[in-house]
């Protein structure tokens, strides 16, 4: 009866007022021609004609034009970007060479008609203005991830490297300067600033980066990499200030005329530091918490970033800069930095700064090097660039007493340009100081330069590895059982560490290691500590109510499959223990038999297929990602299926064939503890006409008595299974009861499913 009041209700307001607004429309009509005289009409094109035309003005207005650009450019980035993540190469380098493809390079020429409709010239400078907006907020991030406090703890050291790997490219490109000035220089451009701006675009290092792969290769927390890091942080402060100093000189167009705009520049950072920071510092302690962060405080902290740029920008030392200056100032408290971080950095790096590397592309011309003299000139830049930053570092690096090998790695690491090397050099061209071909040609060198980074890191490996790991350490005692525990939910690892515990209860030396391994895109410098921090503390906390020791090792990494495999390959493990999530099981037969999921294809399993992660279907037990594991690793491999595990105290172990048998030995360790209560079933009579079974099983009853019972049941009730804590099963037979649609699989509890 209500729901017939409600639609009569609507009917009659839909009614009362579509009538009203008829009525008004054929009054108004009236207006138009008060007179009463004949309107003659006037000659029009047909309704057909009329929606084509306005349809291709909609299409071709800036606003239209502009999203689809930003539509295009972040596919065709996210494409490249994940080639090149495949391949081992930053994603910076795919997504440069994104812009490179839809630029004039290709796209332009290939498709012209196409080129001139998607990014026309008028378009270019809204383009343009978008990409600084991401610029100065990268920038901003890039100044907030620089720890000040370890540029002190390590800054003599740091000083010698950075600055070496700054005065000898620096050196190289003004002399350089000498062969390109004549011929390449742009046409009323002086010596002094095409020499100077030739010489910081060979000195840059891209810190962000650099960062990124010190992280991946898991130097993270060595000596080597804070020095890295260090050095890094050094190199970008001291590049910036010597770049907005040669901006300064280049804008005046005399060294003495820019002695003001300088003089303005050090009042300027004397205010932030000494005014503005504090000021700042109190405020980000006193709102350090999530809810803290209200709009008005963000509004604050904006004001402040948006504020600096803009007074670089006026001052003549570019808008850049005060981004980077405006970061370093932010208050220092960690927990601040990474809610803000947060804050800004999705939109920075995923929608505008992809606006950035395109526009760079639509500004590089490869087809202006069209003449072996060129590229010959190309190749004299990359030599100056290589041998300036990689020569520079690496001997640096040794002159204070580094290896070599650890010298080599430091130049390696500096010798990368990236994204650093492209804001440089917009600049520059954007300053009227580069002209089209230079451009090019020293964009190529900023890729080839990043691109080397990676490969020359390998070759060191290869030739001069390293005498001991940190996994090779995990498990270098004698008589132990050394279990790798990979886990993704901290709450996951708490519990698989609770029962890797009883497997080596009985050992003298117990060797457990927690590994987490995270997608390296997802953290930034400064949250890595606390993330690491966070994301142990469960299974640490375990530990010491177990009061058993725990190793813990944690890597950023680009492909988690890959580093499980290789650390418990490696690592001399005797078990590699894993959590398995519901999410796993989307799309396979066991998540349906399993209860986990009652469809087969999800958005997210289109998506991993697409992206080559996942096959659409397939009969694989377990998701591809996972199997693959299980086929790679050499040791034996435990998979934890938690449903609600909470006790160890009742196993259940079903011995199906003779392969089986080894679950015994698993079941030997765990009897350590009184608590524990084993119950095998041998449906096939094992017992009778396996010696080594039963011989085993005995010897187990001989040394914990009262712990081993037996289930003589042919089948799997459901009443049994759940009294069950966790049921222990070989790989093969779990494989077959799956592939069996076994009814008791649904009622089962924890699963701990072991591949020999």
């Amino acid at each position: 009866m209500k729901n017939l009041r409600n639609i009569l209700f609507y009917v009659i307001t839909l009614a009362v007022f579509s009538g009203a607004v008829y009525w008004f429309i054929t009054e108004g009509q009236k207006l138009e021609n008060p007179s009463g005289a004949a309107i003659i009409p006037a000659q029009t094109t047909s309704s057909l004609e009329q929606f084509r035309g306005t349809l291709l003005h909609d299409l071709t207005s800036p606003l239209a034009i502009l999203l689809l650009q930003i539509i295009t450019i972040i596919i065709v980035a996210r494409v490249f970007g994940w080639f090149c993540k495949k391949i081992g190469q930053p994603t910076v380098i795919g997504e440069t060479a994104a812009g490179l493809f839809l630029g004039p390079s290709l796209v332009g020429t290939l498709f012209p008609e196409f080129s001139a409709f998607l990014f026309p010239k008028a378009s270019l400078s809204n383009l343009q203005f978008l990409s600084q907006i991401g610029l100065i907020l990268f920038m901003f991030i890039i100044g907030m991830e620089l720890d000040l406090k370890v540029l002190k703890t390590k800054a003599k050291e740091a000083i010698v490297i950075s600055h070496a790997s700054i005065v000898l490219p620096f050196a190289l490109g003004v002399g350089l300067a000498l062969l390109l000035y004549q011929e390449f220089a742009p046409e009323g451009i002086s010596f002094l600033s095409f020499s100077l701006f030739t010489g910081i675009a060979l000195s840059v290092t891209a810190f962000p980066v650099l960062a990124r792969i010190v992280q991946e290769r898991g130097l993270s927390k060595t000596r080597l990499g804070m020095m890295v890091i260090t050095c890094a942080a050094t190199d970008d402060i001291t590049a910036w200030c010597i770049l907005a100093a040669v901006i300064a000189i280049v804008k005046a167009g005399s060294f003495v005329s820019s002695v003001y705009t300088i003089l303005l520049a050090v009042a300027y950072v004397l205010l932030m530091l000494n005014v503005v920071k504090p000021f700042l510092k109190r405020l980000g302690d006193h709102y350090d918490y999530k809810e803290g962060l209200t709009k008005p405080v963000v509004a604050i902290f904006f004001v402040v970033l948006l504020a600096s740029a803009y007074s670089t920008e006026v001052i003549g030392i570019h808008a850049l800069f005060g981004a980077f200056m405006a970061g370093v100032i932010m208050p220092s408290n960690h927990k601040f930095r990474n809610i803000f971080i947060e804050k800004v950095e999705d939109v920075s790096m995923v929608l505008l700064l992809p606006l950035f590397f395109v526009f760079t592309g639509l500004r590089t011309q490869v087809g202006l090097l069209n003449d072996l003299y060129l590229w010959k000139m190309t190749g004299i830049i990359m030599l100056a660039a290589v041998v300036g930053k990689f020569i520079g570092s690496a001997v640096a690096a040794r002159f204070v007493k580094q290896s070599w090998r650890d010298s080599l790695i430091i130049g390696s690491l500096m010798n990368t340009r990236g994204l650093m090397e492209l804001v440089v050099l917009n600049i520059g061209y954007d300053i009227g100081v580069l002209s089209p071909q230079i451009f090019t040609m020293m964009v190529i060198m900023a890729l080839l330069t990043t691109c080397m980074t990676g490969p020359a890191l390998d070759l060191i490996d290869r030739f001069m590895p390293e005498e001991k790991t940190v996994l090779d350490s995990a498990g270098s005692a004698g008589d132990r059982f050394s279990v790798l525990i990979a886990f993704a939910s901290p709450q996951s690892g708490r519990k698989m560490l609770k029962l890797a515990s009883l497997l080596v209860t009985r050992q003298v030396t117990k060797n457990l290691t927690a590994l987490h391994l995270s997608p390296s895109s997802y953290l930034s410098q400064v949250d890595t500590q606390e993330y690491e921090t966070e994301t142990f503390r469960p299974v640490t906390e375990e530990a010491e109510m177990l009061k058993v020791p725990v190793t813990t090792l944690f890597k950023p990494s680009q492909d988690i499959e890959h580093d499980i495999i290789e650390s418990a390959n490696k690592g001399d493990f005797d078990l590699l223990m894993m959590g398995i999530g519901h999410g796993v099981f989307e799309g396979t037969f066991l998540g349906k038999l399993l209860g986990f999921t009652n469809k087969i294809i999800s958005p997210v399993r289109l998506f991993d297929t697409i992206t080559g992660k996942e096959k659409l279907f397939h009969t694989e037990i377990f998701d591809d990602r996972t199997s693959h594991v299980i086929r790679s690793v050499k040791v034996p491999v435990a998979l934890l299926i938690d449903k609600n595990l909470t006790r160890t105290e009742h196993i259940f172990i079903p011995v199906f064939n003779a392969s089986d048998q080894f679950l015994l030995a698993f079941a030997a360790r765990l009897t350590s503890d009184d608590k524990m209560r084993i119950t095998i079933m041998d449906p096939t009579g094992l017992m009778g006409h396996e010696p080594g079974i039963r011989d085993t099983i005995l010897q187990m009853q001989t040394d914990s008595p009262g712990q081993i019972e037996f289930y003589n049941e042919n089948g799997l009730e459901k009443d049994f299974l759940q009294k069950l804590d966790l049921m222990l099963i070989s790989y093969q037979s779990w494989q077959q009861a799956v592939h069996a649609h076994s009814p008791w699989l649904l009622h089962s509890p924890s699963v701990l499913v072991v591949r020999a």
